[in-house]
């Protein structure tokens, strides 16, 4: 059987090995384990049982490792909160998961306490007698309740099993060609998936992983200068972020051996601009229910299928279904159910939601993602939105993503999103959203847009604002700008 205990061992292997760096300041395997006992101990001395969920509201900081490698020992659920929420929707969420115990950091006690009076700082951790390095979980035990993008309403508690985010670490390491080498930038939110994306497969090879406790371009570039790192794994926004800052063009990116784009489809000038600094690029694509990774590619492939995903992982199956129910052809939508064992045990305390996604068929259960996706005839992957984004517009079905990669190929677009908005004559048109770099007609825009796509697919309307609206993780909002939308010209 897997041990979900594994830095307990990699910290006999190697104590004096660099394992983690947060603020100057590298921390050992053994390091990093003896302060998972600590909290493991912490937290047994203020009465958590195995299945509490425990709270923790902060920037990127090594305690979320403290309190997921303390799991093991203890049996308690990480349950971290997106700081980026208002206090009215981390109320509700904490209200949903009843935390045993909430942890803040710097700059997170006013709101930790409006959530719990009796909340702790992160130091009070590291503040307890080490726990005995008894394992009191089993493989299918939860360790992480990941909240989901909650674009609209309450977001549902994903419960990540050990199982998960073993096998995820695994396969990560053995399908991305990892090895103990390798060193990147966690700059990502921790609370969301970055705990599972690329640190724990980097940590359970041995590898070494730096800490920005909150993204600027301007610092992440000085501490690629500092540490070499070999991988890049961000958001579109946040490479787009890179590319603006000024440090961007004398930073030496030649230790990078790829960079991973997740979250969203990377907009190809994105892309070119980083590949004209020597850095290869690879798409790819997860969700918090399942992986966080799913699919694969070699680098040369990616490089020249850059619109791909890949192919499914070693240990994961996945099948386009048509919305009636039969499978899809090549080339032809359908929407993507996966399975394996890398997918949730399910939503926290929401039988109806896990109604909705799980489906037996045969021997095998099928997590319905909710993203559409067609493949090609070499097996490979395309991501084109989201099911519930999809609209149509006289008769003809419409995807986002696809517009908005044509929007992107204009110099002057720097962000963009597409949604569907009624339309007395066609049913559903689309309203394209778009930031820009430098002044552009409406008129020119949509000319450009003309000679890239079907008539259909051209937004009726083009909306220019400052910024998108977007999630803690980087994701656009895109239930805001239907508000905005039915806010400046009513609801149909």
């Amino acid at each position: 059987m897997l041990n979900p205990n594994w830095l307990g061992r990699l910290a006999a292997y190697h104590p004096d090995r660099p394992a983690l760096w947060f603020r100057n300041t590298w921390l050992t395997y053994g390091e990093l384990y003896l302060r998972a006992r600590k909290a493991a101990g912490a937290l047994r001395a203020l009465g958590v049982a195995k299945g509490d969920r425990v709270g923790l509201i902060a920037w990127n900081h090594p305690a979320y490792l403290d309190l997921l490698f303390a799991g093991p020992l203890l049996g308690h659920i990480l349950t971290p909160f997106n700081h980026r929420l208002s206090l009215p929707e981390l109320q509700a969420l904490h209200a949903y998961t009843e935390p045993k115990v909430l942890f803040y950091g710097e700059g997170f006690q006013e709101v930790a306490r409006a959530l719990d009076p009796k909340a702790l700082p992160l130091e009070a951790l590291l503040e307890g007698e080490e726990a005995p390095e008894e394992v009191r979980v089993d493989l299918e035990d939860p360790a992480l309740l990941l909240f989901t993008g909650g674009t609209t309403g309450l977001p549902k508690g994903a419960l990540l099993p050990y199982r998960q985010l073993l096998v995820n670490a695994v396969q990560t390491a053995f399908s991305w060609g990892l090895s103990r080498e390798d060193r990147y930038i966690l700059a990502t939110p921790m609370f969301h998936a970055a705990l599972n994306a690329l640190a724990t497969p980097l940590l359970y090879l041995g590898s070494q992983v730096v800490v920005e406790e909150r993204f600027h371009a301007e610092e992440y570039l000085e501490l690629v200068r500092l540490h070499r790192p070999t991988l890049l794994f961000l958001v579109p926004t946040m490479y787009q972020m890179l590319l603006e800052a000024q440090a961007f063009a004398e930073t030496d990116l030649s230790s990078v051996r790829f960079a991973i784009s997740g979250g969203a489809p990377c907009p190809a000038p994105v892309r070119e601009a980083f590949r004209e600094r020597g850095v290869r690029f690879k798409q790819g694509y997860g969700l918090t229910e399942c992986g966080v990774n799913c699919f694969t590619f070699e680098l040369e492939e990616a490089e020249r299928y850059p619109e791909s995903v890949g192919r499914p992982m070693p240990h994961l199956w996945a099948r386009l279904v048509r919305e009636d129910g039969k499978e899809a052809g090549v080339g032809e939508a359908g929407e993507l159910w996966l399975s394996g064992s890398v997918v949730m045990k399910g939503y926290f305390r929401r039988p109806e939601e896990n109604e909705k996604v799980f489906v037996w068929d045969g021997e095998r259960l099928w997590l319905r993602t909710g993203d559409l996706a067609h493949r090609d005839e070499g097996g490979r992957f395309y991501i084109v939105g989201r099911r519930k984004e999809m609209f149509i517009s006289g008769g003809e079905n419409v995807y986002p993503v696809e517009v908005e990669r044509a929007l992107y190929d204009h110099p002057a677009v720097k962000e963009a999103a597409v949604v569907g908005v009624p339309d007395p004559r066609w049913g559903e048109v689309g309203a394209a959203f778009v930031v820009l770099r430098e002044p552009l007609a409406a008129e020119a825009l949509r000319a450009f847009l003309k000679a890239r796509l079907a008539g259909y697919k051209v937004p009726k309307h083009l909306i220019f604002l400052e910024e998108l609206p977007k999630t803690g993780p980087g994701k656009v909002q895109k239930e805001a700008l239907k508000r905005l939308w039915e806010e400046q010209h009513g609801q149909a």
